[in-house]
Parts: structure tokens; C-alpha cells; sequence
């Protein structure tokens, strides 16, 4: 399994706070049956920056360390980029990091609104042949107040990436039960952990794609765990049309 958005490289952010919890991660990565994961430490979020050097070097550091202690993962470069105005010209200069050096990259929007201007930057991202990847859509407040509004995204060219723990239920019944209305509609095209630790905020993608399976089929669940190869071998990705909401029909 592949896991495309982490916290795993020590000491940038609010994840693992030394290579020895790294290492820990890995292990419990390892025994979940995940081969792959993408380290994305958060960036340009007013509290963390992790600059595009900084965290190639750390890749290289985690990689070499876990290897050493015989953990069969391989590590990724990328980052989790807060939406903001200048993240056009941080990606023109060079300062910002795809996904496995693909052409995706993950996006996180502030936690209690959507920028009026997002939808001009999916625009300019993808006209620059990126594909924006949107980090836990369900989590942010506009969309759990209407839904809707990731159609318009990916009718810009977005994907969507759904937190394990928002389907476990971890975060709250109301953010669970949105996890399962967008995955029925066809608004999710990747499940990831967000993994921070080994304990509070753990990896969780075997159980995550069990209940994927409940949700949406074997079927929709392994076109998920196909998106994420896709991913990480730069492959185009087929966005499927998502599902309009039911409308409830009133009779006076």
C-alpha cells in the first residue's frame, strides 16, 4: 500500500519529533502493509515552513536511517502547502515540492473557510500542468456545511484526498458520516492516514480501506489504492463525474 500524505520526516512540524519516532512510524507503517510513503510536512502555514532543500535532505537522512534498521519502506519528498497568494510564485521559484516529484501536489486549505480566490489558483496550477491534490476536504467547515462545493473543484481539475480517521470516526460522527456521503458521490480519489505519530494520530490505512469497502464496493476501493500507484509513478489519473446530491422534493 501507498501512502501519500504523512507527517514522518522528524522535527519540521507537528510530527515525528525525533528519527528514532520516525523509525517507530516506519515499522508500524511496515506492518500495515504499506511499502510506500510520501512525506509531507506542512508548509507555509504560518506556523511551519518546510523548505523544498530542507526536506529533500531529511528524505535522504530517513531514508538511509530506516534502512539501516532493516524497515522495508521507502520514503518520498513532498508537502502539504497551505493555500495562501503567493503560492504561484513560490512554485515559480522553485521553492515548492510535488508529490514524489509527480505532477500532483497537496493542498490545505484553512480549517474554517474556502479563500475566494481558490478557484483562480486551481486554475493557474493546472494550466502549469500540476494537478492539485486537496488535503481532508471534509475536515474544512465550508465544505462540511455544503458539500457541493468539491464538485467544483474537480470540475477545475482537483483530486481529493480523505483522512483514514475522518471514516474511522475519530474526529467527530458529523465528519464521518460526510466521509461516507462523498465517497458514494465519487468526490474522494485517495485515502491516506495524515499519520503524525504512532499513537493519537496513527497510521491507519488497512482499517481505512476496510471500511472503504463496506462504503463503496471492492471495486471502489481498490480504483482508490490504484490512484495512489498512479500517483507515485506520475500517471495520469481518470476523474470519474461525481454524483449529484439527492434532492428532497417538497409536495404542499
Amino acid at each position: 500500500m501507498i501512502e501519500m500524505h504523512t507527517h514522518i520526516l522528524p522535527g519540521l512540524d507537528d510530527g515525528a519529533r525525533s528519527k528514532e519516532e520516525a523509525l517507530e512510524m516506519a515499522l508500524q507503517a511496515s506492518e500495515q502493509g504499506i511499502q510506500h510513503i510520501v512525506a509531507t510536512p506542512h508548509h507555509g502555514n504560518e506556523v511551519f515552513e518546510a523548505p523544498r532543500e530542507i526536506v529533500l535532505q531529511h528524505v535522504e537522512e530517513l531514508n538511509e536511517f530506516i534502512g539501516k534498521h532493516g524497515v522495508q519502506v521507502e520514503i518520498h519528498a513532498g508537502q502539504e502547502i497551505r493555500v495562501n497568494t503567493e503560492l504561484i510564485n513560490e512554485w515559480e521559484h522553485n521553492k515548492l515540492l510535488t508529490l514524489a516529484n509527480s505532477k500532483y501536489i497537496l493542498l490545505e486549505l484553512p480549517h474554517n473557510h474556502v479563500p475566494d480566490y481558490f478557484m483562480d489558483l486551481l486554475f493557474e496550477l493546472t494550466i502549469r500542468g500540476l494537478v492539485p491534490v486537496i488535503a481532508h476536504p471534509e475536515r474544512n467547515k465550508a465544505v462540511v456545511e455544503t458539500p457541493d462545493l468539491i464538485e467544483e473543484w474537480i470540475g477545475q481539475g482537483a483530486l481529493c484526498q480523505l483522512t483514514a480517521h475522518s471514516l474511522t470516526g475519530q474526529f467527530s460522527r458529523r465528519i464521518q458520516k460526510l466521509s461516507v456521503q462523498l465517497l458514494k458521490r465519487k468526490m474522494i480519489h485517495f485515502v491516506s492516514s495524515d499519520a503524525h505519530n504512532c499513537h493519537t494520530r496513527a497510521f491507519a490505512l488497512r482499517e481505512a480501506y476496510r471500511l472503504t469497502e463496506r462504503v463503496i464496493g471492492r471495486g471502489g476501493m481498490n480504483r482508490l489504492k490504484e490512484n495512489s500507484r498512479r500517483l507515485l509513478t506520475n500517471e495520469e489519473i481518470v476523474i470519474e463525474e461525481p454524483i449529484k446530491a439527492k434532492r428532497h422534493l417538497l409536495f404542499w
